[in-house]
């Protein structure tokens, strides 16, 4: 089992900058797809990013591709997403997941784990 625990959420200008961070426990955290997802108010939670567990393989949602980065440690069993030129559209709950060997990285309901949340608000 793996439980997770995101940090790195805040209040942002648009424009601005956040990198998020996901701290793993377990000793298979290397074995697991990585994901990042985000649900805003009223809306259904949506795929953000996801890395394959080398890190060789990284895929991103059109609305962040080029503005978002997303990588791991697998030494500190930990995964980032490095946010960059944040927009308002942006502000929702963002969550990691992992998923095992059976998962679709863009799919959310094939992802086995999911940590709390961290809130990213981006202001106009």
């Amino acid at each position: 089992q793996v439980q997770m625990v995101e940090s790195g959420g805040g209040l942002v200008q648009a424009g601005g900058s956040l990198r998020l961070s996901c701290a793993a426990s377990g000793r298979t955290f290397s074995s697991y797809v990585m994901g990042w997802f985000r649900q805003a108010p009223g809306k259904e939670r949506e795929f953000v990013a996801a890395i394959s567990w080398s890190g060789g393989s990284t895929y991103y949602a059109n609305s962040v591709k080029g503005r978002f980065t997303i990588s791991r440690d697998n030494a500190k069993n930990t995964v980032y997403l490095q946010m960059n030129s944040l927009k308002p559209e942006d502000t929702a709950v963002y969550t990691c997941a992992a998923g095992g060997t059976r998962v679709a990285p863009l799919l959310k309901q094939t992802y086995d784990y999911w940590g709390q949340g961290t809130q990213v608000t981006v202001s106009s």
